[in-house]
Protein backbone atom coordinates (compact mmCIF):
# COMPACT_ATOMS: atom_id res chain seq x y z
CA UNK A 1 0.00 0.00 0.00
CA UNK A 2 1.38 3.34 -0.99
CA UNK A 3 2.30 6.06 1.62
CA UNK A 4 2.85 9.86 1.29
CA UNK A 5 3.92 12.19 4.36
CA UNK A 6 3.82 15.79 4.15
CA UNK A 7 5.72 17.28 6.58
CA UNK A 8 5.97 21.23 8.21
CA UNK A 9 3.01 22.63 6.50
CA UNK A 10 0.23 24.58 7.63
CA UNK A 11 -2.80 22.24 7.79
CA UNK A 12 -5.93 23.71 7.53
CA UNK A 13 -8.12 21.14 8.42
CA UNK A 14 -11.48 22.29 8.09
CA UNK A 15 -12.52 19.62 10.44
CA UNK A 16 -15.33 20.12 13.37
CA UNK A 17 -13.14 22.39 14.97
CA UNK A 18 -11.64 24.37 11.95
CA UNK A 19 -8.34 23.69 13.31
CA UNK A 20 -5.19 25.04 11.61
CA UNK A 21 -2.00 23.52 12.90
CA UNK A 22 1.08 25.20 11.71
CA UNK A 23 4.25 22.98 10.88
CA UNK A 24 2.64 19.73 11.22
CA UNK A 25 2.92 16.82 9.19
CA UNK A 26 -0.09 14.76 7.77
CA UNK A 27 0.48 11.35 6.64
CA UNK A 28 -2.05 9.54 4.08
CA UNK A 29 -1.61 5.83 3.35
CA UNK A 30 -3.49 3.95 0.34
CA UNK A 31 -6.50 6.04 -0.66
CA UNK A 32 -7.10 7.44 3.14
CA UNK A 33 -5.42 10.20 5.73
CA UNK A 34 -3.56 8.09 8.23
CA UNK A 35 -2.34 10.28 10.95
CA UNK A 36 -1.96 14.26 11.83
CA UNK A 37 0.95 15.34 14.08
CA UNK A 38 4.69 16.12 14.79
CA UNK A 39 6.96 15.59 11.92
CA UNK A 40 9.17 13.01 13.93
CA UNK A 41 6.39 11.22 15.51
CA UNK A 42 4.88 10.46 12.16
CA UNK A 43 8.40 9.79 10.68
CA UNK A 44 8.67 6.91 12.70
CA UNK A 45 5.26 5.45 12.14
CA UNK A 46 6.02 5.91 8.07
CA UNK A 47 9.47 5.82 7.33
CA UNK A 48 9.02 4.26 3.71
CA UNK A 49 6.66 7.17 2.95
CA UNK A 50 6.95 9.72 -0.44
CA UNK A 51 7.80 12.70 1.66
CA UNK A 52 6.40 16.10 0.57
CA UNK A 53 8.23 19.35 1.93
CA UNK A 54 5.36 21.81 2.71
CA UNK A 55 7.27 24.24 4.25
CA UNK A 56 5.66 27.92 3.27
CA UNK A 57 2.58 26.11 1.83
CA UNK A 58 -0.73 25.91 3.28
CA UNK A 59 -1.76 21.80 3.34
CA UNK A 60 -6.08 22.43 2.55
CA UNK A 61 -8.75 19.74 1.31
CA UNK A 62 -9.57 19.80 -1.73
CA UNK A 63 -12.02 21.98 -3.57
CA UNK A 64 -15.44 20.62 -4.25
CA UNK A 65 -17.26 22.28 -7.37
CA UNK A 66 -20.89 21.75 -6.81
CA UNK A 67 -22.18 22.54 -9.72
CA UNK A 68 -20.69 22.65 -13.49
CA UNK A 69 -21.08 21.63 -17.27
CA UNK A 70 -19.81 18.85 -19.08
CA UNK A 71 -19.30 19.83 -22.56
CA UNK A 72 -18.73 23.83 -21.97
CA UNK A 73 -14.62 22.96 -21.71
CA UNK A 74 -14.96 22.79 -26.06
CA UNK A 75 -17.76 25.54 -26.66
CA UNK A 76 -16.00 28.36 -23.83
CA UNK A 77 -16.93 32.06 -25.89
CA UNK A 78 -18.52 30.10 -29.11
CA UNK A 79 -21.16 32.88 -30.28
CA UNK A 80 -21.07 34.23 -26.74
CA UNK A 81 -20.88 38.08 -28.92
CA UNK A 82 -24.46 37.16 -30.60
CA UNK A 83 -27.42 37.09 -28.53
CA UNK A 84 -28.65 33.78 -27.62
CA UNK A 85 -26.17 32.42 -30.17
CA UNK A 86 -24.14 30.94 -27.24
CA UNK A 87 -26.88 29.19 -26.16
CA UNK A 88 -27.94 27.68 -29.83
CA UNK A 89 -24.05 26.64 -30.04
CA UNK A 90 -24.61 24.69 -27.07
CA UNK A 91 -27.78 23.04 -27.90
CA UNK A 92 -26.28 21.51 -31.80
CA UNK A 93 -23.43 20.45 -30.30
CA UNK A 94 -24.38 18.51 -27.40
CA UNK A 95 -27.55 17.03 -29.90
CA UNK A 96 -26.71 16.29 -32.78
CA UNK A 97 -22.58 17.51 -33.46
CA UNK A 98 -21.05 15.56 -30.89
CA UNK A 99 -19.72 12.02 -30.67
CA UNK A 100 -17.89 10.20 -27.82
CA UNK A 101 -14.78 11.46 -28.91
CA UNK A 102 -15.85 14.93 -27.94
CA UNK A 103 -17.39 14.01 -24.64
CA UNK A 104 -13.67 11.73 -23.69
CA UNK A 105 -11.71 14.93 -24.87
CA UNK A 106 -13.99 17.57 -22.48
CA UNK A 107 -13.97 15.27 -19.69
CA UNK A 108 -9.57 14.90 -20.05
CA UNK A 109 -9.15 18.43 -20.54
CA UNK A 110 -11.49 19.35 -17.65
CA UNK A 111 -10.11 17.29 -15.46
CA UNK A 112 -6.58 18.71 -16.06
CA UNK A 113 -8.06 22.17 -15.41
CA UNK A 114 -9.66 21.13 -12.21
CA UNK A 115 -6.29 19.26 -11.09
CA UNK A 116 -4.10 22.73 -11.45
CA UNK A 117 -6.74 24.24 -9.83
CA UNK A 118 -7.21 22.34 -6.77
CA UNK A 119 -10.24 21.02 -7.06
CA UNK A 120 -10.36 17.56 -6.79
CA UNK A 121 -14.37 17.05 -6.59
CA UNK A 122 -16.86 18.36 -9.56
CA UNK A 123 -20.15 17.79 -10.74
CA UNK A 124 -20.32 17.88 -14.25
CA UNK A 125 -24.15 18.14 -15.83
CA UNK A 126 -24.03 16.32 -19.02
CA UNK A 127 -24.79 18.39 -21.11
CA UNK A 128 -26.10 22.00 -20.88
CA UNK A 129 -28.63 22.81 -18.83
CA UNK A 130 -32.20 21.06 -18.22
CA UNK A 131 -33.00 21.14 -22.14
CA UNK A 132 -29.76 19.40 -24.02
CA UNK A 133 -28.48 16.24 -21.39
CA UNK A 134 -26.88 13.91 -23.67
CA UNK A 135 -29.04 10.86 -22.43
CA UNK A 136 -30.52 9.47 -25.58
CA UNK A 137 -27.65 6.81 -25.38
CA UNK A 138 -25.07 5.63 -22.39
CA UNK A 139 -21.90 6.08 -24.44
CA UNK A 140 -21.39 9.77 -23.93
CA UNK A 141 -21.88 9.19 -20.14
CA UNK A 142 -19.63 5.82 -20.31
CA UNK A 143 -16.84 7.90 -22.37
CA UNK A 144 -16.99 10.90 -20.16
CA UNK A 145 -16.63 8.45 -16.80
CA UNK A 146 -13.96 6.58 -18.77
CA UNK A 147 -12.03 9.59 -18.75
CA UNK A 148 -12.13 10.95 -15.09
CA UNK A 149 -11.49 7.21 -14.05
CA UNK A 150 -8.34 7.54 -16.24
CA UNK A 151 -6.93 10.91 -15.20
CA UNK A 152 -7.93 10.48 -11.70
CA UNK A 153 -10.43 13.29 -10.17
CA UNK A 154 -13.42 12.99 -8.17
CA UNK A 155 -16.71 13.69 -10.35
CA UNK A 156 -20.23 13.70 -9.46
CA UNK A 157 -21.78 13.08 -12.96
CA UNK A 158 -25.38 14.50 -13.82
CA UNK A 159 -27.19 12.85 -16.06
CA UNK A 160 -30.84 13.74 -16.91
CA UNK A 161 -33.76 14.37 -18.08
CA UNK A 162 -35.03 17.05 -21.08
CA UNK A 163 -37.98 19.60 -20.78
CA UNK A 164 -41.08 18.38 -22.70
CA UNK A 165 -42.64 17.79 -24.83
CA UNK A 166 -40.82 14.50 -26.13
CA UNK A 167 -39.73 13.54 -28.30
CA UNK A 168 -36.54 14.87 -28.76
CA UNK A 169 -34.20 14.50 -31.57
CA UNK A 170 -30.45 13.37 -31.43
CA UNK A 171 -27.96 12.12 -33.84
CA UNK A 172 -25.77 9.50 -33.36
CA UNK A 173 -22.45 10.55 -35.50
CA UNK A 174 -20.24 7.69 -34.55
CA UNK A 175 -17.95 6.23 -37.07
CA UNK A 176 -18.79 9.12 -39.26
CA UNK A 177 -22.17 8.84 -39.63
CA UNK A 178 -25.03 10.73 -38.83
CA UNK A 179 -27.89 8.49 -37.83
CA UNK A 180 -31.44 10.46 -36.99
CA UNK A 181 -33.01 9.15 -33.60
CA UNK A 182 -36.12 10.34 -31.64
CA UNK A 183 -35.63 10.00 -28.24
CA UNK A 184 -38.38 9.77 -25.35
CA UNK A 185 -38.62 10.38 -21.67
CA UNK A 186 -38.56 6.82 -21.35
CA UNK A 187 -35.39 6.15 -23.25
CA UNK A 188 -33.62 9.10 -21.32
CA UNK A 189 -34.66 7.61 -17.91
CA UNK A 190 -33.45 4.45 -18.77
CA UNK A 191 -30.06 5.54 -19.99
CA UNK A 192 -29.75 7.28 -16.46
CA UNK A 193 -30.71 4.24 -14.65
CA UNK A 194 -28.29 2.46 -17.04
CA UNK A 195 -25.05 4.84 -16.69
CA UNK A 196 -25.77 4.87 -12.31
CA UNK A 197 -25.98 1.41 -12.24
CA UNK A 198 -22.88 0.78 -14.38
CA UNK A 199 -20.99 3.86 -13.07
CA UNK A 200 -21.64 5.21 -9.13
CA UNK A 201 -19.66 4.51 -6.99
CA UNK A 202 -16.92 3.60 -9.99
CA UNK A 203 -13.29 4.17 -10.69
CA UNK A 204 -12.92 3.19 -6.99
CA UNK A 205 -15.50 5.01 -5.23
CA UNK A 206 -14.16 8.45 -7.61
CA UNK A 207 -17.53 8.53 -9.60
CA UNK A 208 -20.92 8.64 -8.35
CA UNK A 209 -23.73 9.66 -10.39
CA UNK A 210 -26.34 12.33 -10.14
CA UNK A 211 -29.74 12.55 -11.89
CA UNK A 212 -31.14 16.08 -12.92
CA UNK A 213 -34.71 16.83 -13.85
CA UNK A 214 -35.78 20.33 -15.66
CA UNK A 215 -36.86 23.29 -13.61
CA UNK A 216 -40.41 24.54 -14.28
CA UNK A 217 -41.85 27.47 -13.92
CA UNK A 218 -45.29 29.08 -13.11
CA UNK A 219 -46.84 29.80 -16.87
CA UNK A 220 -43.56 27.20 -18.28
CA UNK A 221 -46.20 24.70 -19.38
CA UNK A 222 -49.58 24.08 -20.07
CA UNK A 223 -52.20 23.15 -18.10
CA UNK A 224 -52.60 19.94 -20.30
CA UNK A 225 -49.44 18.65 -19.98
CA UNK A 226 -49.14 18.98 -16.08
CA UNK A 227 -50.10 15.54 -15.59
CA UNK A 228 -47.01 14.46 -17.94
CA UNK A 229 -44.92 16.23 -15.78
CA UNK A 230 -45.78 15.32 -12.79
CA UNK A 231 -45.87 11.94 -13.84
CA UNK A 232 -41.95 12.33 -15.07
CA UNK A 233 -41.10 14.33 -11.92
CA UNK A 234 -42.09 11.53 -9.67
CA UNK A 235 -40.76 8.96 -11.67
CA UNK A 236 -37.03 10.59 -11.80
CA UNK A 237 -37.59 11.18 -8.14
CA UNK A 238 -38.07 7.66 -7.72
CA UNK A 239 -35.01 6.38 -9.60
CA UNK A 240 -32.55 8.61 -7.75
CA UNK A 241 -34.50 7.51 -3.98
CA UNK A 242 -34.12 3.68 -5.34
CA UNK A 243 -30.61 4.08 -6.15
CA UNK A 244 -29.56 6.02 -3.65
CA UNK A 245 -28.60 9.24 -5.86
CA UNK A 246 -28.17 12.38 -5.54
CA UNK A 247 -30.93 14.54 -7.12
CA UNK A 248 -30.53 17.76 -8.86
CA UNK A 249 -32.22 21.03 -10.59
CA UNK A 250 -30.06 23.63 -12.77
CA UNK A 251 -31.51 27.24 -13.19
CA UNK A 252 -34.10 27.55 -9.78
CA UNK A 253 -35.37 30.87 -9.84
CA UNK A 254 -38.86 33.18 -8.46
CA UNK A 255 -40.85 30.52 -7.36
CA UNK A 256 -39.90 27.55 -8.59
CA UNK A 257 -38.46 25.99 -5.29
CA UNK A 258 -41.84 26.85 -4.44
CA UNK A 259 -43.42 24.80 -7.27
CA UNK A 260 -40.78 22.02 -7.06
CA UNK A 261 -42.45 21.08 -3.31
CA UNK A 262 -46.09 22.01 -3.79
CA UNK A 263 -46.67 20.47 -6.81
CA UNK A 264 -43.48 17.66 -7.67
CA UNK A 265 -42.46 17.01 -4.62
CA UNK A 266 -39.19 16.89 -5.60
CA UNK A 267 -37.18 18.85 -2.54
CA UNK A 268 -35.53 16.70 0.35
CA UNK A 269 -31.73 16.12 2.28
CA UNK A 270 -30.45 14.17 -1.09
CA UNK A 271 -31.24 17.27 -3.29
CA UNK A 272 -29.28 19.57 -4.34
CA UNK A 273 -31.06 22.81 -6.60
CA UNK A 274 -28.41 25.18 -8.41
CA UNK A 275 -28.52 29.23 -8.69
CA UNK A 276 -31.89 29.11 -6.65
CA UNK A 277 -31.95 33.24 -7.52
CA UNK A 278 -34.80 35.56 -6.19
CA UNK A 279 -35.86 33.22 -3.83
CA UNK A 280 -38.80 35.19 -1.48
CA UNK A 281 -38.89 34.23 2.32
CA UNK A 282 -40.97 31.28 2.37
CA UNK A 283 -38.70 29.47 -0.25
CA UNK A 284 -35.89 29.90 1.97
CA UNK A 285 -37.53 28.25 5.00
CA UNK A 286 -38.59 25.17 2.59
CA UNK A 287 -35.30 25.02 1.38
CA UNK A 288 -33.79 24.84 5.27
CA UNK A 289 -37.17 22.60 6.57
CA UNK A 290 -36.37 20.19 4.14
CA UNK A 291 -32.53 19.53 3.99
CA UNK A 292 -32.34 20.90 0.11
CA UNK A 293 -29.04 22.31 -0.34
CA UNK A 294 -28.33 25.02 -2.73
CA UNK A 295 -25.30 25.19 -5.12
CA UNK A 296 -24.38 28.61 -5.74
CA UNK A 297 -23.17 30.11 -8.93
CA UNK A 298 -21.45 33.83 -8.26
CA UNK A 299 -19.34 33.98 -11.24
CA UNK A 300 -22.65 32.74 -13.69
CA UNK A 301 -24.80 34.74 -15.95
CA UNK A 302 -28.10 33.61 -13.62
CA UNK A 303 -25.92 35.96 -10.78
CA UNK A 304 -26.33 38.88 -12.93
CA UNK A 305 -30.34 38.45 -13.18
CA UNK A 306 -30.98 38.05 -10.05
CA UNK A 307 -29.46 36.97 -6.59
CA UNK A 308 -29.17 33.70 -4.40
CA UNK A 309 -30.21 35.01 -1.05
CA UNK A 310 -26.58 33.24 0.55
CA UNK A 311 -26.37 34.94 3.68
CA UNK A 312 -30.57 33.86 4.29
CA UNK A 313 -29.80 30.60 3.51
CA UNK A 314 -27.06 30.23 5.81
CA UNK A 315 -28.91 31.83 8.76
CA UNK A 316 -32.02 29.91 8.02
CA UNK A 317 -29.64 26.84 8.65
CA UNK A 318 -28.95 25.57 4.94
CA UNK A 319 -26.63 24.12 3.71
CA UNK A 320 -24.84 26.38 0.35
CA UNK A 321 -22.17 25.00 -1.69
CA UNK A 322 -20.06 26.72 -4.49
CA UNK A 323 -20.00 26.11 -7.72
CA UNK A 324 -18.46 27.46 -11.35
CA UNK A 325 -21.33 26.36 -13.07
CA UNK A 326 -18.56 25.23 -16.00
CA UNK A 327 -15.98 26.49 -18.11
CA UNK A 328 -18.39 28.96 -20.45
CA UNK A 329 -18.87 31.02 -21.63
CA UNK A 330 -16.51 33.36 -19.27
CA UNK A 331 -15.64 31.64 -16.56
CA UNK A 332 -13.14 28.99 -15.11
CA UNK A 333 -12.71 25.74 -12.49
CA UNK A 334 -10.80 27.83 -10.27
CA UNK A 335 -12.04 28.00 -7.12
CA UNK A 336 -10.50 30.64 -5.59
CA UNK A 337 -11.76 32.82 -7.74
CA UNK A 338 -15.61 32.28 -7.45
CA UNK A 339 -14.75 32.14 -3.57
CA UNK A 340 -13.52 35.95 -4.03
CA UNK A 341 -16.12 36.68 -6.46
CA UNK A 342 -19.27 35.18 -3.82
CA UNK A 343 -17.54 37.39 -1.15
CA UNK A 344 -17.68 40.85 -3.25
CA UNK A 345 -21.34 39.24 -4.49
CA UNK A 346 -23.36 39.62 -1.55
CA UNK A 347 -21.25 42.58 0.36
CA UNK A 348 -22.11 44.94 -2.46
CA UNK A 349 -25.98 43.84 -2.30
CA UNK A 350 -26.26 44.70 1.65
CA UNK A 351 -23.33 47.77 1.59
CA UNK A 352 -21.84 45.65 4.39
CA UNK A 353 -17.88 44.59 4.01
CA UNK A 354 -18.91 41.98 6.99
CA UNK A 355 -20.89 39.55 4.55
CA UNK A 356 -19.58 36.45 3.80
CA UNK A 357 -16.09 36.33 5.98
CA UNK A 358 -13.75 34.45 4.51
CA UNK A 359 -13.50 31.26 6.38
CA UNK A 360 -17.41 31.29 5.57
CA UNK A 361 -16.26 30.90 1.37
CA UNK A 362 -13.60 28.10 3.06
CA UNK A 363 -16.41 26.39 3.92
CA UNK A 364 -18.42 26.96 0.95
CA UNK A 365 -15.55 25.41 -1.33
CA UNK A 366 -14.33 22.84 1.04
CA UNK A 367 -16.89 20.57 3.62
CA UNK A 368 -19.84 22.55 2.99
CA UNK A 369 -19.64 21.83 -1.03
CA UNK A 370 -19.17 18.41 0.46
CA UNK A 371 -22.39 17.96 2.45
CA UNK A 372 -24.02 19.66 -0.32
CA UNK A 373 -22.96 16.28 -2.11
CA UNK A 374 -23.76 14.07 0.33
CA UNK A 375 -19.99 12.90 0.95
CA UNK A 376 -19.31 15.05 4.07
CA UNK A 377 -18.22 11.93 5.79
CA UNK A 378 -15.74 11.15 3.30
CA UNK A 379 -14.35 14.43 1.89
CA UNK A 380 -14.67 18.10 2.19
CA UNK A 381 -11.77 17.94 5.24
CA UNK A 382 -8.47 16.52 7.11
CA UNK A 383 -9.18 14.12 9.56
CA UNK A 384 -7.91 10.94 10.15
CA UNK A 385 -10.00 8.00 8.02
CA UNK A 386 -11.25 10.50 5.37
CA UNK A 387 -10.30 10.14 1.74
CA UNK A 388 -6.79 11.73 0.93
CA UNK A 389 -8.08 14.33 -1.14
CA UNK A 390 -5.46 17.41 -0.81
CA UNK A 391 -3.83 20.49 -2.04
CA UNK A 392 -0.91 22.29 -1.19
CA UNK A 393 -0.91 26.22 -1.93
CA UNK A 394 1.90 28.29 -2.09
CA UNK A 395 1.82 31.06 0.27
CA UNK A 396 5.61 32.42 -0.57
CA UNK A 397 4.26 34.58 -3.43
CA UNK A 398 4.24 38.20 -3.90
CA UNK A 399 0.89 38.01 -3.57
CA UNK A 400 0.99 36.23 -0.67
CA UNK A 401 3.45 37.68 1.52
CA UNK A 402 3.56 38.38 4.14
CA UNK A 403 2.44 34.98 5.31
CA UNK A 404 0.97 36.27 8.30
CA UNK A 405 -3.30 35.88 8.44
CA UNK A 406 -2.88 33.39 6.20
CA UNK A 407 -6.96 32.28 6.11
CA UNK A 408 -7.42 35.52 4.67
CA UNK A 409 -4.61 35.15 1.83
CA UNK A 410 -6.19 31.87 0.83
CA UNK A 411 -10.18 33.50 0.46
CA UNK A 412 -8.99 37.33 -0.49
CA UNK A 413 -5.82 36.72 -2.40
CA UNK A 414 -4.45 33.55 -3.81
CA UNK A 415 -5.39 31.76 -7.15
CA UNK A 416 -5.38 28.53 -9.00
CA UNK A 417 -1.51 29.12 -9.68
CA UNK A 418 -0.66 28.66 -5.98
CA UNK A 419 -1.81 25.18 -5.96
CA UNK A 420 1.54 23.37 -6.10
CA UNK A 421 0.16 19.51 -5.11
CA UNK A 422 -2.78 18.44 -5.84
CA UNK A 423 -3.78 14.30 -4.23
CA UNK A 424 -7.33 12.21 -4.86
CA UNK A 425 -7.32 9.51 -3.17
CA UNK A 426 -4.09 9.52 -1.91
CA UNK A 427 -2.83 9.49 -5.43
CA UNK A 428 -0.75 12.60 -6.49
CA UNK A 429 -1.53 14.12 -9.51
CA UNK A 430 0.44 17.18 -9.59
CA UNK A 431 3.41 18.17 -7.39
CA UNK A 432 5.60 21.43 -7.81
CA UNK A 433 3.08 22.55 -10.43
CA UNK A 434 4.46 19.28 -12.82
CA UNK A 435 1.57 16.98 -13.52
CA UNK A 436 1.96 13.34 -12.68
CA UNK A 437 1.32 10.47 -14.80
CA UNK A 438 -0.69 12.73 -17.05
CA UNK A 439 0.46 13.84 -20.87
CA UNK A 440 -1.05 16.94 -20.47
CA UNK A 441 -0.02 17.89 -23.91
CA UNK A 442 -2.15 15.17 -25.51
CA UNK A 443 -4.70 16.02 -23.71
CA UNK A 444 -4.77 19.72 -25.30
CA UNK A 445 -4.17 18.51 -28.45
CA UNK A 446 -6.86 16.45 -28.32
CA UNK A 447 -8.96 19.18 -27.25
CA UNK A 448 -8.53 21.31 -29.29
CA UNK A 449 -9.18 18.83 -32.45
CA UNK A 450 -12.45 17.83 -30.61
CA UNK A 451 -13.40 20.94 -31.06
CA UNK A 452 -12.70 21.99 -34.35
CA UNK A 453 -14.49 19.05 -35.66
CA UNK A 454 -17.54 19.70 -33.69
CA UNK A 455 -17.60 23.16 -34.99
CA UNK A 456 -17.11 22.12 -38.30
CA UNK A 457 -19.86 19.81 -38.51
CA UNK A 458 -22.31 21.82 -36.63
CA UNK A 459 -21.11 24.69 -39.22
CA UNK A 460 -20.43 27.80 -36.22
CA UNK A 461 -17.19 28.85 -37.84
CA UNK A 462 -18.67 32.14 -37.98
CA UNK A 463 -19.63 32.22 -34.34
CA UNK A 464 -15.48 32.31 -33.83
CA UNK A 465 -15.27 35.75 -35.37
CA UNK A 466 -14.36 39.20 -32.64
CA UNK A 467 -18.03 41.15 -33.44
CA UNK A 468 -17.89 44.58 -34.39
CA UNK A 469 -19.04 45.98 -30.90
CA UNK A 470 -16.02 45.05 -29.12
CA UNK A 471 -13.82 47.44 -28.87
CA UNK A 472 -14.26 51.58 -27.41
CA UNK A 473 -18.08 51.28 -26.65
CA UNK A 474 -19.64 50.81 -23.03
CA UNK A 475 -22.22 47.61 -24.19
CA UNK A 476 -21.46 45.55 -26.55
Amino acid sequence: MSEIRIDNALVVTMDGGRRVLDGQSVAVSGSRIAAIGPRDELARAYPDATVIDGTRKALMPGFVDVHAHAGHGLIKTLGVAVDGAWERACHTAYTIASDTSFWAAEAALSAVERIRCGTTTGVSYLGGGDDVMRTDEAIYADAHCREIDRIGTRSVVAVGINRPPFPKTYANIENGGSVAQEVSFETQLGVCKEVAQQWHGGAGGRVRIAVSFPVHHRGSFQDAVLDEVRHQAAATRDLTRRLGLVFTQDGHRQGSIRLAHEVFDLLGSDALMSHSVDLDAEEIRLVAETGTKIAHNPSANRSITGRCPVPELIDAGAVVGLGSDGTAPDRGYDMFRHMFQAMHYHRRHFRDPAVLPPGKVLEMATIDGAAALGMAEEIGSIEVGKQADLILVDLFKPHMVPMTMPLYRLACFANGADVDTTIVAGRILMRDRELVGIDEDAVLEEAERQSALMVERAGLKDLERTPERFWGVSRG
